[in-house]
């Protein structure tokens, strides 16, 4: 099993969340999270101050998938995601070792 974990910008969510739920990945876990990588903020006009704001607001995406569909929910995000300016984001994944569903018990794959 892999986690994957998706920085993006917060405009792509409900894409993304639609893009993934055709495609049969139900199960995601959404994070409102501040960041900077190149990007590096940027600096707005407020109240005719410029104002530079350093963290930047994005969203987080959390999805544990079986190996087999690793690959297409990245592909899917990156695609959703993608605009080619600097800012579009990151995509982590890692191995689960074990997952484990609260209500009934059920272990492994069958508990995603």
């Amino acid at each position: 099993m892999k986690k994957i974990e998706a920085i993006i910008r917060p405009g792509k969510l409900d894409e993304i969340k639609d893009t993934l739920a055709v495609a049969g990945i139900l199960g995601i876990t959404v994070t409102h999270v501040l960041g900077f990588g190149r990007q590096k903020g940027h600096t707005q006009i407020y109240r005719g101050q410029e104002v530079v704001t350093h963290l930047l607001p994005k969203i987080k995406l959390e999805i544990i998938t079986t190996d087999e569909k690793a690959q297409e929910v990245i592909e899917i995000i990156v695609r959703v995601a993608r605009t080619g300016q600097v800012g579009d984001g990151k995509i982590f994944v890692q191995n689960v070792e074990e997952v484990v569903r609260i209500r009934t018990n059920e272990q492994g794959e069958h508990a995603i």
